[in-house]
């Protein structure tokens, strides 16, 4: 395997640090942003009763209406098995029924219930302060800029990688 690597070493070496020029440096720096972003998440959902990949599909289902669970798995870039038990939470819980696909027996929409479209915007109460902490250092057209970035980021145009 070592002489399938070049024999030369480069100086730029990834650290997730400002300033690294390698070229993992960026998705270095969005991975710590994610931790730190997801942390300050769960502070606010925690007191609600569920966790980030709850709350994903919540968000799935406010903005799309009824999904199928296939559709909600590569919506939240999770697998077959670890969405339908992120739905059988949130069933149990009350948040999200499934229905009946007209024209397709096997297949189920989830749907959100009343109660959890009130959890819905519980959590966006509760994250508020939280995501303002998060954003506290920069300014607020840099908070704003930020985000606009990381949406095109996220999001790239037609033919984007």
């Amino acid at each position: 395997m070592s002489a399938d690597l070049p024999h030369h070493t480069t100086a730029s070496r990834a650290t997730g640090r400002a300033g690294d020029a390698s070229p993992f440096a960026l998705g270095l720096l969005l991975r710590r942003a994610h931790w730190r972003a997801a942390a300050v998440m769960t502070e606010a959902l925690r007191p609600l009763g569920i966790e980030l990949r709850h709350f994903a599909v919540l968000i799935v289902l406010v903005d799309r209406g009824p999904t199928v669970q296939r559709d909600l798995a590569a919506a939240t870039g999770t697998d077959k098995a670890g969405i339908m038990r992120v739905v059988d939470d949130l069933e149990r819980k009350g948040l999200v029924v499934r229905k009946a696909v007209p024209g397709d027996r096997r297949v189920r929409a989830v749907e959100i219930t009343p109660q959890g479209l009130e959890l819905f915007d519980a959590a966006h109460v509760a994250a508020e302060p939280l995501a303002e902490r998060l954003v506290g250092e920069l300014g607020s057209d840099e908070a704003e800029r930020l985000k606009d970035l990381l949406t095109r980021f996220a999001y790239p145009a037609e033919g984007g990688a």
